[in-house]
């Protein structure tokens, strides 16, 4: 029986390659670099800030870097993030029926946090987690998911991971949990390659999921 679910946030909960896109850019911009299209600042996306700024900023000093993007971040990730499709009418739903939920994500604690509840999640998530919490262990480490297990009070053979990209794959299988990938986050093509235990074409496709799995 499934009694908890561990979230990916973005490209699995919200869309906020917008946001990451602008904030990376204004980085980019103060070192003299050209601006980047969105699919290409996409393609780093998942693995942490300071892998994302070392690909893309590569000239810049990475703790100088991380502080101007962290500074514009705050003006734009609100105006710029938006739930992904099904997620509104899902989450609740999840909730409703009993299964325990946190987010799991490689976004600054702070940012998630303000992002969750802006977006109407809040009241659903028992905890928001982020590398911060963790002694800055970002995934692919398992503590996020261990912490997270831990605050829900639930084992990880009764829990499912669910993000967008194959580092939550190989986060999930390092801390024992079963993992789902949601297509059309930043993970595109790669889900089918990916090794998770399920692909969803859908987010709603969790209802039916959870349900037939007893959560």
């Amino acid at each position: 029986m499934i009694r908890a679910a561990l979230f990916d946030f973005d490209g699995t909960l919200a869309d906020s390659f917008a946001a990451i896109t602008a904030s990376t850019n204004h980085v980019r911009q103060s070192y003299g670099l050209p601006p980047l299209p969105e699919g290409a600042v996409r393609r780093h996306v998942g693995l942490g800030l300071e892998h994302l700024l070392r690909e893309l900023v590569p000239v810049a000093p990475t703790d100088e870097a991380i502080a101007r993007y962290r500074a514009h971040h705050a003006t734009v990730m609100l105006s710029e993030t938006r739930l992904m499709p099904g997620v509104a009418e899902t989450i609740p739903e999840l909730a409703r029926r009993g299964l325990r939920m946190a987010v799991c994500s490689n976004k600054r604690v702070e940012f998630t946090r303000r992002l969750v509840e802006a977006l109407g999640l809040g009241p659903y998530f028992a905890a928001v987690l982020g590398p911060d919490d963790v002694n800055n262990q970002p995934k692919p480490d398992p503590a996020m998911l261990h912490e997270g297990l831990r605050r829900l009070g639930v084992a990880a053979a009764e829990s499912v991971h669910v993000g967008d990209m194959a580092v939550d794959v190989q986060t999930a299988r390092a801390a024992g949990v079963m993992v789902w990938l949601v297509e059309g986050g930043a993970v595109g093509q790669e889900a089918d390659t990916a090794g998770a235990d399920g692909v969803l074409g859908e987010f709603t496709e969790l209802l039916e999921l959870l349900s037939s799995a007893g959560g």
